[in-house]
């Protein structure tokens, strides 16, 4: 019972930090992190405005709650607006934008921003996922955050009615290669159920293939349910720690008592 991918108002989330301790507390949660999107100057609509202001929130909240669970100050930063490591106790790296020709799109907003995202490139899917991947990798080794978030991110509204990429093997060539260049950083890799809460999915972030590829290089693994309301915060990780013994895995890591460590699924 530990969440570490967890937005509330102050980004784009539905509840207020407080009222995410109190679910968490209620849940059972052991450690709580909150990692609220970090400020991203090319996009306002969904990051958070005052850091200093969301460091003092957390702050305060892990005095007023000492004792009942353990929380962390987090930050999910874009791959394009890196933040001050030092504010924050740990980093998701995320990469949410295509950036071409002068335009910034962001990838996940919408369907119909997909599609521009996708006309950007002339329709063609592989030549869009090597240039997500391109970037996102160039960030994840430059930068080497704690966890790798959602890292096939451009996938997210394939499964449902099209197959531009998940049954694409053009496409899963260019995936497994850029998955293992973002296995050298010696990052963690969350497993990410966000998309399935939506119903947009029926597998967590990253793809199965992925996965396989992670769990041969022994990369350390981390479950994540991306959340944005109060009652998804550890939305179906059950089921996916019995995914992902199937796949071979046998530990998540989790960050305890200030340090990230290794723990049975």
């Amino acid at each position: 019972m530990y969440s570490y991918h967890v937005h509330s108002t102050l980004s784009d989330g539905k509840h207020t930090p407080e009222e995410i301790v109190k679910a968490a507390i209620e849940a059972g949660l052991v450690a709580l992190g909150f990692s609220d999107h970090g400020f991203t100057d090319g996009d306002l609509s969904y990051c958070m405005q005052d850091e200093d202001a969301y460091i003092r929130e957390i702050n305060r909240l892990k005095e007023a709650y000492a004792g009942q669970i353990q929380l962390y100050r987090g930050v999910e930063e874009d791959a394009l607006c890196p933040r001050q490591r030092e504010k924050f106790e740990y980093i998701i790296g995320s990469c949410h934008y295509i950036v071409k020709d002068g335009k910034l799109l962001p990838i996940d907003s919408s369907p119909e921003c997909f599609e521009q995202c996708l006309l950007l490139f002339d329709g063609d899917p592989v030549a869009l996922a090597q240039s997500y991947y391109q970037n996102f990798c160039a960030y994840i080794c430059r930068r080497k955050p704690d966890i790798i978030g959602h890292f096939d991110l451009i996938t997210k509204y394939d499964e449902p009615d099209k197959r531009l990429f998940l049954e694409n093997p053009q496409y899963t060539a260019v995936a497994e290669t850029y998955v293992l260049k973002a296995l050298q950083s010696g990052c963690i890799f969350e497993v990410n159920t966000g998309a399935i809460a939506r119903g947009l999915r029926t597998a967590p972030y990253p793809q199965e293939n992925l996965l396989y590829i992670l769990r041969k290089h022994n990369v350390p693994i981390i479950l994540s349910s991306d959340s944005h309301q109060a009652d998804t915060l550890t939305f179906r990780f059950d089921e996916t720690k019995r995914y992902l013994k199937d796949i071979g895995f046998q530990k998540q890591t989790v960050l305890l008592d200030n340090a990230f460590r290794e723990i049975d699924l």
